[in-house]
């Protein structure tokens, strides 16, 4: 099949380099714009653009999709379907009803469920116990085209969103797979989304990093296993960012009051919450590296009594 594909993070690889391996024509590659990255802050190419030239596809990288110029080379291509995974923007009607086979996105969640740009890391935070991958032909609206396939996956109590990421994408680039072939051989039938049933996953901010240490403690180990491994749940101590990698929830009554630090040692930091306590794990002080709790220690002085977030 002839195709155009539009992705831009390492969770599109997979998918790209399926339909390359399968015998797919990728005529051509719609990625975001080259960002910033590292302390020099020198422009990096997206994951994406980095496999396609490497396989000697064509990239664009148009800063508005309804640019005419960007319209004309897109049609050039003359794809029968275009492939989206993780590209970042809505695509608008021109682009849509370009194909013959219509605009198909590989997208992480078990659709109506988790529409929107974080839903795995929604779905962690959450704490789900089941998440999956949908493939859907694509619509005007946010995520919530007609379902194609659906494949479901469990979600492990320690799993964070770097391994959760990993398998997804992987399980992402066998669906689609499946999903192009049944579209070729005429056998997909497509399922409406039950409107009813949707959930959000929005982007996340800020205010999603912050430790609020008076929550349960499950509910804060789902927001650390969730950031990991970017951007990281993070607390205050001694003014200074101090980023959460690493936490176990543990009941019971403990004195003192939510973000106080109730115990020190190799084993952990406890800190007082809204059930109990949770015993940090691995942690990493302003301009240090990612530790865990008894290496962190040696270099740095954690007192009991202290309450975090200040």
């Amino acid at each position: 099949m002839r195709l155009v594909f539009m992705g831009t993070p390492e969770f599109a690889v997979p998918s790209l380099e399926a339909l390359l391996d399968s015998g797919h024509q990728v005529n051509l590659v719609v990625t975001q714009a080259d960002k910033p990255k590292g302390r020099g802050k020198r422009p990096a190419a997206p994951p994406v653009k980095e496999v396609a030239l490497a396989q000697g596809i064509p990239v664009l990288q148009p800063a508005r999709l309804k640019d005419p110029d960007f319209l004309r080379r897109l049609q050039a291509a003359a794809p029968e379907a275009i492939v989206v995974v993780a590209y970042g923007k809505i695509l608008p009607a021109a682009v849509l009803s370009l194909p013959p086979y219509g605009c198909i996105n590989v997208h992480a969640s078990l659709l109506p469920r988790y529409r929107g740009a974080a839903p795995i890391q929604r779905a962690i935070m959450n704490g789900e116990r089941e998440t999956g991958i949908t493939t859907m032909l694509m619509d005007e609206g946010m995520d919530t085209g007609d379902i194609l396939l659906q494949r479901r996956v469990a979600i492990g109590e320690e799993e964070n969103f770097g391994s959760l990421c990993q398998r997804l994408a992987r399980l992402g680039a066998q669906v689609l797979r499946e999903t192009l072939e049944a579209l070729q051989a005429g056998t997909l039938r497509r399922q409406p989304q039950d409107h009813a049933q949707a959930t959000y996953a929005p982007p996340l901010t800020p205010e999603d990093e912050l430790i609020v240490w008076d929550r349960p403690g499950e509910v804060i180990k789902n927001q650390v296993r969730a950031l990991d491994p970017k951007p990281g749940a993070k607390t205050y101590f001694g003014g200074e960012v101090l980023k959460i990698w690493r936490v176990k929830a543990v009941t019971g009554d403990f004195p003192g009051v939510p973000g106080e630090i109730i115990a020190v040692g190799p084993e952990g930091i406890k800190v007082q919450v809204a059930d109990g306590a949770v015993v940090i794990l691995e942690l990493q002080a302003a301009g240090g590296r990612r530790l865990p709790v008894d290496a962190f220690l040696r270099g740095h002085s954690i007192p009991e009594g202290y309450v975090l977030g200040k």
